[in-house]
């Protein structure tokens, strides 16, 4: 008996649940960015389980390296936000950053 394509949504669904709850509840960039990459792994479950049960052949696996690339590029240019706000702030809390509007 092997994995069917419920328990990869089973859990895909669980990881992109903590994601969501990671990204209201945190305050600090960091983990909200951490919870973004689990939502990014949540759809990346499905393209490689869709592509495996639903015959889309390699489709699912090219999707899924292009949001791993995706992913990547927004974790670098992320940390270089939060970078610049520790520069300019001396935290990473997202609730008292506004000030980088003016």
């Amino acid at each position: 008996m092997g994995v069917g394509l419920t328990e990869y949504l089973i859990v895909s669904i669980i990881l992109f649940c903590l994601g969501i709850i990671a990204i209201v509840t945190r305050k600090n960039a960091i983990l909200v960015l951490m919870g973004l990459e689990l939502i990014l792994n949540s759809a990346n479950i499905n393209f490689l389980a869709f592509s495996k049960f639903g015959g889309l052949n390699i489709d699912g696996q090219v999707a899924a390296v292009f949001v791993i690339v995706l992913a990547a590029a927004e974790a670098a240019v992320a940390l270089a936000i939060v970078l610049n706000i520790y520069q300019n702030f001396k935290h990473v809390n997202v609730d008292e950053i506004n000030k980088l509007k003016e």
